[in-house]
């Protein structure tokens, strides 16, 4: 075996071992991550246009440039139900003295 087929094979073997790993991790772990579908677009991230909803036969606007769907306003598009971050600031409170 000359070192060309060597290096093919190595290659391959190294292909072939990352896609095992890769394949371990998805079955741990599916690609939607540790957030749920979104409820209201299912986890397409898109949902029925409000031009479309309300038209009489034609569809499109700039929102959903002629398609008649649009991201999802629960999701952003993403499709997964993401927690919104929120800052919550607590004063104490003022001792007044009369």
């Amino acid at each position: 075996m000359g070192p060309i087929v060597l290096t093919q094979v190595a290659t391959g073997l190294s292909v072939l071992a990352g896609a095992v790993l890769v394949k371990s991790v998805m079955d741990q772990k599916p690609m939607a991550g540790p957030f749920q579908r979104c409820p209201t677009c299912n986890g397409t991230g898109r949902v029925t246009c409000m031009c479309s909803r309300w038209s009489d036969g034609d569809v499109g606007c700039r929102t959903c440039a002629g398609s008649g769907r649009m991201a999802c306003s629960s999701c952003g598009g993403s499709g997964t139900g993401r927690p919104i971050p929120v800052q919550i600031s607590v004063r104490p409170p003022t001792n007044r003295s009369s």
